[in-house]
C-alpha cells in the first residue's frame, strides 16, 4: 500500500491521522452494506508533511504563526497569506503525481471530481471543525486536480482556520491535512441530514434540510431548505420553502448560480419515499459510528446501472458523501431502563451551572437525598415519577416555579403533551416530596412558634457541631478519614433535613408569599415583602458581604498599605503585608474575616472550587472598590437604612390597612406575617454556610491525603485528586495505585463540559424543552425575565463571568450568569442586579431583596445582549431591563 495515495476501501477510523477525520469517515462509510459513497481515494498526510518538511520557509512562518493571539487578527491574515502563497507555488513531487494519476486513470480521469481537505483535527467527536479548509466541486482533468490539491493544502491557513485552532487550543505544526478526490454526482437535490433534531436535541427526531441542485447553496445559505423531520418511519413535519436559486455543476468543470423555475420553486425536493429512505440510511450510518452524525446526501441518477434498456430513465438513487458527529449536543443523563424519563438541572436551583470536577460531584451526591444523574459534568434530577400523580406533580411545579418559571413551564409542556408523564401503578403510593409554599396551606404559619430563639438555638447547635468536626477530624487519616467524612455526611444530611430547620424555611417563605398575594389584594402592590426583609437579622451571607466594608475600614487609614495591595498579583502577598505601617492590624482583619468567611466562593457546591482561604488574593480587588467608593462605617450605615426602610414601609402598610373594610384584622395578621418573616428570612442562608464549613473541612483533609499521594509518586500533583470520585480516591489511597490516564481523559472531558451550555430540562430522548416565562404589556426594546427584587434602578452594566476579574464604579449594575453565596461581597458595591439563572427564591435574589437592590433573574442570554460599559435600566419590580 502507498505511503501517500488511499483508496477508499483501503480506509477505515484507525487511518486518521493519515487521512483526517473526512477521510477516516469516507472510509468508513465506504464498508457499510447498503450505503452509496461515491468512489474516490485520499492523498495522505504523509503527502502533506514531506511538502511543508521540504520547504525551510514555511517552518519559519509557522514559528512566528505559533507566537499569536486570537486578537492578532491582522497578522494573523499576513502570515497565513504568505503561507498559502509559498504553498501553492510548490511543485507536487513527481513520484507522488505519478500515483495521483494511476489512481484518476482507475476511476476515469475525464470524470469530474470534488476535492475536499480533510484536517486531522477535523470531525472529531467534540470538535466539528467543520467548513474550516477548502472543497472545490466539479474538477475537471489531471492538472486542475494537481493544482486544487495544493488549493487545499494551503487552505489550512486561512484566518478563519489559523483562528478556529487558536480558540480551540490546537497546535498549527500538529494539524496536518490529508486532500479527498471523489468523482462527483451531479444530483437532482442535496442536502444534510441529521439524525438528531438540531433545533430541541431529540436523538429519535432525525431532521432533513434539502435544495435542488448541488448541496452547497443550501450551505453556503444561498438559499432556504426545505426542512422534513422524522421519527420512527413516520414523517411528523415539513416545512415546503420558496428555492428561487440552485447551483448546477457546469459541463467543463466549476459550477455556476442557476434561477430554479417558477412552477419547481415551491415544489416539495424530496418525495416522501425518499425521505423515509434516507432515514433508515441515516439510523444505519448511526448505529455503525455510535452518536448521531451530521450527513451530506445527494439524490442522482445512478450512473452505476448500465442495463437499463433504452429509452427508460436512469434510477435515482441516494449517495451518501460525508458524515460527521454533532458536536453540539448535550449528554442524556444516564439511566438503567429503556423508560421515558424527565431531568431536571441541579446547577440551575444550586445557581451555579458550571460543571462539577468529579470528587466535588460524588460529594455533593453523597449530601443529597434521592439519586441524581450525571450528564456533561453537571446533576440531573429524574422528575418522572412526581409527573405521575396530581398532589406530587403540582408540588412539584410550584416548587420549580418559585426556582426558574422557565422549568415550570417546561415541565408543563411535557405534562400537556402526556408523552413521558407516566401513570402511578395500581396501589403505588406517590412519590414523596418537600411541599413548596404554594403547596401549603396559610395554616402551616399557625403550626411554627414566632420565637426568635429558634434560629439563635439552630445556629448554635450547628456551629457547634462544626467545631467538633474540626477537633475530631485531626486525628484521622487513611481509610478511616473516609469513614469518618461519611459518617459525617450524614450528620450533616440530618442537620439540612432536620423538621425544624425545613420548618424555619417554609414558614419564612410562606409569610414572605402570604405578604405579597395579600399586599396585592388588599393594597393593589406588588412586591412588598421585597422591602420588608430588608436588613433582617441572622442573614449570615448578607453579613459576609457588609464584613468586607469592615475590613475596607481598617485598610483605609494607610495609604502605604493600599498602595501595596493595588499591586499584588501572587498568593504570597500576605507574607510581606507585616512590614508595611498598619500591615499587621490589616492582616489581621484579613484573617479574622477569612476565619470565618472563608471557605466560600463562586461555585461553592464544587468541593474543589478554590476558595478564599486557599486564595484571599481574589477579595483584594472588592477591598479596593469598598474603600474607593464607600466612607468608613458604611457597613453599619447600610444595614440601618435597609432596617429604618423596612421599618417605614411596614408603618405606611399598617395604617394603609387600617383604613379598609376590617382594617384592624387586617393589620393585625400582616403584622403578625412581618414578624414571622423578619425573625425568621435571615436563616434561610444559613443551612448552605454549614455545609460549605463542612465541605472545607473535608477538602483541607482530603488534600493532605492528596500531598502524600504526590510523594509516593501515585498522582503528579494534589489537585489531581479532583478527577477521582470519593469511592475511587479511596481506593487509590488504600492502594497506593492509579491508572494515570483515568485523570488525563477525564481533564480533557472537564475542558469539553466547560463548552456545554446545560438545560433546564432535558428528557432521555435527549429533547431540550427550555420553557418560557410569558411576558405580556413589556416595552418594544425591553429584555424580559423574572422580578425577583423591587426596585427600578439606572446604571453603567458591568458584564462579569469571573467574580475575580471585577472592577467597579459607585453606581454600576452586575451583569453575571449566575450568582450564589460567593458572589455576594460584590453586592454592597452595586446597585442593580441582572442574571440569567435564577428566580424568586434561588441565592441571588434572595440577597438582592435583603440589600434592597433592584434584581431581574431568568434573563436568557444576558451577557451577550447586555455590553460591558452600557447604560441600562432595571425594572426589578416589573422584571425587565431597558438598555439606554
Amino acid at each position: 500500500m502507498s505511503t501517500y495515495i488511499l483508496a477508499f476501501q483501503d480506509i477505515d477510523k484507525t487511518k486518521r491521522m493519515v487521512v483526517g477525520g473526512k477521510g477516516a469517515n469516507l472510509g468508513e462509510l465506504f464498508r457499510i452494506k447498503g450505503i452509496h459513497v461515491p468512489d474516490g481515494f485520499c492523498i495522505s498526510t504523509e503527502a502533506f508533511k514531506r511538502i511543508i518538511g521540504e520547504t525551510s520557509s514555511i517552518n519559519e512562518l509557522l514559528d512566528q504563526l505559533s507566537l499569536l493571539k486570537v486578537e492578532d487578527r491582522d497578522k494573523i491574515g499576513e502570515l497565513g497569506g504568505e503561507i498559502r502563497r509559498v504553498i501553492e507555488g510548490m511543485a507536487i513531487p513527481e513520484d507522488i503525481r505519478e500515483e495521483i494519476a494511476r489512481h484518476l486513470s482507475r476511476l476515469g480521469e475525464k470524470n469530474a471530481y470534488a476535492v475536499r481537505s480533510s484536517a486531522t483535527a477535523e470531525d472529531l467527536p467534540t470538535v466539528s471543525f467543520a467548513g474550516q479548509q477548502d472543497t472545490y466541486l466539479n474538477i475537471i482533468g489531471k492538472e486542475a486536480i494537481l493544482k486544487h490539491i495544493s488549493k487545499c493544502w494551503a487552505s489550512l491557513f486561512t484566518e478563519r482556520a489559523v483562528i478556529y485552532r487558536l480558540q480551540n487550543n490546537f497546535d498549527h505544526c500538529k494539524v496536518y491535512l490529508s486532500v479527498v478526490i471523489q468523482k462527483m454526482v451531479f444530483p437532482q437535490a442535496a442536502g444534510i441530514m441529521f439524525t438528531a433534531d438540531p433545533v430541541t436535541s431529540n436523538r429519535k427526531v432525525l431532521s432533513i434540510d434539502a435544495s435542488f441542485g448541488l448541496g452547497e447553496a443550501l450551505v453556503s445559505g444561498l438559499v432556504n431548505a426545505d426542512i422534513y423531520k422524522v421519527r420512527n418511519g413516520k414523517v411528523i413535519d415539513k416545512k415546503i420553502s420558496a428555492k428561487k436559486l440552485a447551483i448546477y455543476a457546469l459541463k467543463d468543470g466549476g459550477t455556476k448560480e442557476q434561477e430554479t423555475p417558477p412552477e419547481q420553486q415551491n415544489r416539495q425536493v424530496l418525495t416522501d419515499e425518499h425521505i423515509l429512505q434516507l432515514e433508515g440510511l441515516g439510523r444505519k450510518i448511526e448505529a455503525h459510528f455510535g452518536c448521531p452524525q451530521d450527513i451530506e446526501w445527494c439524490l442522482a441518477d445512478d450512473t452505476s446501472k448500465w442495463d437499463i434498456p433504452p429509452g427508460e430513465a436512469c434510477p435515482l438513487t441516494l449517495f451518501i458523501v460525508q458524515s460527521r458527529p454533532i458536536t453540539t449536543l448535550y449528554p442524556i443523563p444516564e439511566a438503567n431502563d429503556q423508560e421515558n424519563h424527565v431531568y431536571v438541572s441541579v446547577g440551575h436551583q444550586q445557581m451555579m451551572t458550571d460543571p462539577i470536577k468529579p470528587l466535588g460531584m460524588s460529594l455533593f451526591q453523597l449530601t443529597s437525598y434521592g439519586p441524581r444523574f450525571k450528564a456533561g459534568g453537571r446533576l440531573f434530577v429524574d422528575v418522572t415519577p412526581m409527573l405521575a400523580s396530581p398532589d406530587s406533580r403540582k408540588n412539584l411545579l410550584d416548587t420549580m416555579g418559585q426556582h426558574d418559571p422557565r422549568i415550570k413551564d417546561a415541565l408543563m409542556t411535557i405534562v400537556e403533551r402526556g408523552d413521558f408523564k407516566k401513570s402511578l401503578p395500581k396501589g403505588k403510593k406517590e412519590q414523596g416530596s418537600i411541599k413548596s409554599k404554594a403547596g401549603m396551606s396559610w395554616d402551616f404559619l399557625g403550626q411554627f412558634e414566632n420565637n426568635p430563639t429558634i434560629v439563635a438555638d439552630l445556629v448554635k447547635s450547628s456551629q457547634t457541631s462544626i467545631e467538633e468536626l474540626k477537633q475530631n477530624i485531626q486525628t484521622k487519616s487513611g481509610a478511616d478519614l473516609f469513614d469518618f467524612i461519611l459518617e459525617d455526611i450524614q450528620r450533616l444530611k440530618k442537620i439540612i433535613f432536620d423538621p425544624q430547620n425545613m420548618g424555619v424555611i417554609i414558614t419564612t417563605m410562606n409569610a414572605s408569599s402570604w405578604i405579597n398575594e395579600k399586599m396585592k389584594e388588599w393594597l393593589g402592590e406588588k412586591n412588598v415583602a421585597d422591602t420588608l426583609s430588608q436588613s433582617a437579622p441572622n442573614n449570615i451571607t448578607s453579613a459576609m458581604g457588609l464584613a468586607l466594608l469592615n475590613v475596607a475600614d481598617v485598610i483605609r487609614p494607610y495609604p502605604e498599605v493600599i498602595d501595596y495591595l493595588q499591586q499584588v498579583n501572587d498568593d504570597n502577598f500576605l507574607d510581606k503585608l507585616v512590614k508595611l505601617d498598619g500591615g499587621q492590624v490589616t492582616l489581621d482583619a484579613i484573617y479574622a474575616y477569612l476565619n470565618k468567611y472563608g471557605m466560600r466562593c463562586a461555585g461553592e457546591i464544587d468541593i474543589t472550587k478554590t476558595r478564599w482561604s486557599e486564595k484571599p488574593i481574589a477579595l483584594i480587588p472588592i477591598i479596593l472598590s469598598n474603600i474607593k467608593n464607600f466612607a468608613p462605617n458604611a457597613s453599619q450605615r447600610i444595614f440601618a437604612q435597609g432596617r429604618q426602610e423596612a421599618l417605614k414601609k411596614e408603618q405606611e402598610i399598617i395604617e394603609r390597612l387600617k383604613q379598609l373594610p376590617d382594617g384592624e384584622q387586617k393589620a393585625y395578621e400582616t403584622k403578625r406575617m412581618i414578624s414571622l418573616m423578619r425573625n425568621f428570612i435571615g436563616y434561610r442562608e444559613y443551612p448552605k454556610y454549614g455545609m460549605i464549613n463542612r465541605y472545607f473541612v473535608y477538602k483541607q483533609a482530603l488534600l493532605k491525603e492528596a500531598e502524600q499521594l504526590v510523594q509516593a509518586g501515585v498522582i503528579h500533583d494534589k489537585e489531581d485528586i479532583y478527577y477521582l470520585t470519593f469511592e475511587e480516591l479511596r481506593e487509590v489511597v488504600r492502594t497506593n495505585k492509579l491508572d494515570y490516564q483515568i485523570i488525563s481523559l477525564r481533564k480533557d472531558d472537564y475542558k469539553l463540559y466547560e463548552k456545554l451550555i446545560p438545560p433546564r430540562v432535558i428528557t432521555s430522548d435527549g429533547e431540550i424543552i427550555t420553557g418560557e416565562y410569558k411576558r405580556e404589556n413589556l416595552p418594544a426594546e425591553a429584555i424580559a425575565g423574572l422580578p425577583v427584587s423591587s426596585g427600578v434602578i439606572e446604571g453603567r452594566a458591568r458584564v462579569i463571568l469571573n467574580m475575580e476579574d471585577a472592577v467597579w464604579e459607585d453606581g454600576d449594575i452586575l451583569v453575571t450568569s449566575f450568582t450564589d453565596p460567593g458572589w455576594t461581597p460584590l453586592f454592597v458595591s452595586i446597585k442593580g442586579l441582572v442574571t440569567e439563572v435564577g428566580g424568586l427564591n434561588t441565592h441571588g435574589a434572595v440577597i438582592a431583596r435583603e440589600y434592597g437592590l433592584p434584581a431581574v433573574a431568568g434573563v436568557d442570554n444576558a451577557t451577550k445582549l447586555i455590553k460591558d460599559g452600557q447604560r441600562i435600566r432595571v425594572h426589578g419590580t416589573e422584571g425587565y431591563v431597558e438598555i439606554l
